[in-house]
């Protein structure tokens, strides 16, 4: 129980962290909602005046048309308060929403590209979608409850107590059985909240999975049966949604079942008063004063039956936080803007301008989830202009290395150090291609660039070879991932993509795989051209790749370094 309050009171600190941007406005909204209360004290009191004046006292119209004015400026002014007081507290959610978004973004870049592709796309996309939606009406609705519910029966009880002492008690003694069944409700709440936004996030992630999939669940004969997947994940949604409902709905039922016990207790003392049948005061009082307690005694709960509304909030807040923090491990902090490397990498070490772009030492590599090295104890170094090609069998530890030397995989052993202000580019076996033209996917990387500079980078990977057969070139639309694209068109849009970049030291994992003959002799030779100068790694397993590079570094299956060797 002690760490299930030091988790909430974690969780409940960073969502207050998620609105800090909009201080200003959490403060206007208090504010107004406290002043509002003030007023409903002076409406209460207006409203027992005229009754007392014209009921029993029989005074002249004129005499009660200043209060009547009074009272209808007092409704005028908390309306605009109740206004002021929304928009206030829209601003902070959609502060809070925003905050939220970025902190999530930026642990996702700061998790890296190898942490990324273990991950289900789709729960991670839930984070900045329903999970964010769920915080809104923590912000919009509990925040500001939370500090009328502190000042505002505070002073109803004052102005009660100053006209009837024994009212004032009664509100006074039967308040805390609201807030105390609150919190036994809320705690099942925030259970059940927690629950459905993880059953959404899992649903979500596998109808995500299974869109991807679609073309190879298809040719499997799959589609009927994963239909019935998704069919069975959208019913554990609805049992959970309809759980969270039954619990709000039988909470509410219970607080305003105790909520009007209470006003009726105010009631029934009042009457018995009126006919003498029970009064602790030496005079009987007035029907203004019976009227102004009665009518301050629903208001004295109501801020406590809104609180009791809002808590499924706050309690699906903090399953918001709890999912967030499953997913990515941690709650994020605030971005702050510096040089710092990504928490899985390890910092780089410096050295001086004149030292080699790159110096491996003692390396040993393990990929994520792997349960022994792939690479041990590899040590080297790359020269400026350097070419070096990786060679070895496949599982050998060539992408693994350069997913290292991109900073992406923290060394289990030994150093990796780069240059100061070394840039490094990394061109992959699977690139990542977003549905829009060939054009948009290049000025990824450069997206000022012109389009003499764009199809000079395009020349120089080949993909003019295949683009300038397209209806548009390369202002040609492609899918998702490259749907249309064959492997080797998308492998040399990414390293066009990376060309644009200009980086200092180029890694290349199989740039030259599922080319012809004669379109790998032309990459190699516009290639070299264009990295003149810089530093290339290239993993392959052509044997044309091996000539055109000056170095060749071959490792083993088992990870042992072979040899770093003249190619011929």
């Amino acid at each position: 129980m002690v760490e299930t309050t030091a988790l909430r009171r974690q969780r409940l600190h960073w969502l207050g962290g998620l609105g800090a941007a909009a201080r200003g406005k959490q403060r206007l909204a208090a504010i107004c909602i406290c002043l509002s209360g003030a007023l409903l004290i002076g409406q209460a009191a207006a409203i027992a005046w005229l009754i007392q004046a014209v009921l029993v006292d029989h005074r002249p119209l004129a005499e009660a048309t200043p209060v009547l004015l009074g009272l209808l400026a007092v409704l005028g002014i908390r309306t605009l308060l109740g206004s002021a007081t929304q928009a206030a507290a829209g601003d902070v959610a959609d502060a809070a929403r925003l905050a939220l978004r970025e902190r999530v973004y930026q642990r996702l870049l700061g998790r890296g590209p190898l942490w990324l592709r273990q991950q289900r796309t789709g729960e991670l996309g839930e984070l900045m979608l329903a999970h964010a939606d769920a915080i809104e009406n923590y912000y919009s609705g509990y925040q500001p409850v939370r500090i009328e519910v502190v000042v505002v029966p505070l002073l109803i009880a004052i102005a009660v107590a100053w006209t009837d002492w024994v009212i004032a008690l009664i509100l006074l003694f039967t308040a805390p059985l609201v807030p105390f069944f609150m919190m036994l409700v809320g705690w099942g709440a925030e259970a059940a909240g927690r629950a459905q936004l993880g059953e959404l996030a899992r649903m979500s992630g596998h109808f995500a999975d299974r869109i991807k999939g679609l073309g190879l669940l298809r040719l499997y004969g799959r589609g009927e049966a994963e239909l019935d997947g998704v069919a069975t994940a959208a019913e554990g949604v609805r049992e959970r949604t309809l759980k969270v409902l039954r619990i709000a709905f039988l909470s509410s039922t219970v607080l305003e079942f105790f909520a009007s016990v209470s006003v009726a207790m105010v009631a029934l003392y009042l009457g018995l008063s009126y006919l003498g049948l029970m009064s602790l005061h030496a005079q009987v009082p007035t029907l203004g004063v019976g009227m102004f307690c009665l009518l301050l005694a629903p208001e004295f709960y109501a801020p406590l039956r809104r609180l009791a509304a809002h808590y499924h909030d706050r309690a699906n807040a903090l399953a918001a936080a709890a999912e967030v923090e499953r997913l990515l491990g941690e709650l994020p902090a605030a971005a702050v803007v510096d040089d710092a490397p990504p928490a899985t990498a390890r910092a780089p070490e410096l050295l001086e301008q004149h030292a080699p772009p790159v110096v491996v030492r003692g390396v040993s590599l393990r990929p994520l989830g792997a349960h022994h090295d792939v690479v041990q104890q590899l040590s080297f170094q790359i020269e400026p202009g350097q070419r070096v090609a990786l060679v070895g069998p496949s599982g050998s530890g060539k992408s693994t290395l350069l997913e290292a030397l991109a900073g992406w995989l923290p060394p289990r052993e030994g150093s990796i150090v780069l240059r100061p202000g070394l840039e490094v580019g990394y061109a992959g076996q699977r690139p990542y291609l977003f549905h829009g033209t060939i054009a948009d996917n290049l000025r990824l990387a450069a997206p000022g660039a012109t389009d003499a500079h764009l199809r000079a980078v395009a020349e120089a990977a080949q993909v003019m070879r295949f683009a300038a057969a397209l209806p548009l070139g390369l202002d040609t639309v492609i899918g998702e991932r490259g749907f249309g694209l064959s492997g080797g068109e998308a492998r040399r849009i990414g390293l066009a993509r990376l060309l644009l970049r200009d980086p200092q030291l180029l890694l290349l994992d199989e740039p030259t795989a599922f080319l012809d003959p004669e379109t790998e002799a032309d990459l190699l030779r516009t290639l070299a051209a264009f990295a003149r100068g810089r530093s290339v790694v290239i993993a392959t397993h052509s044997e044309t790749a091996m000539r055109w590079a000056d170095t060749r570094l071959t490792l083993t299956a088992g990870g042992a370094r072979l040899a770093t060797e003249a190619s011929p």
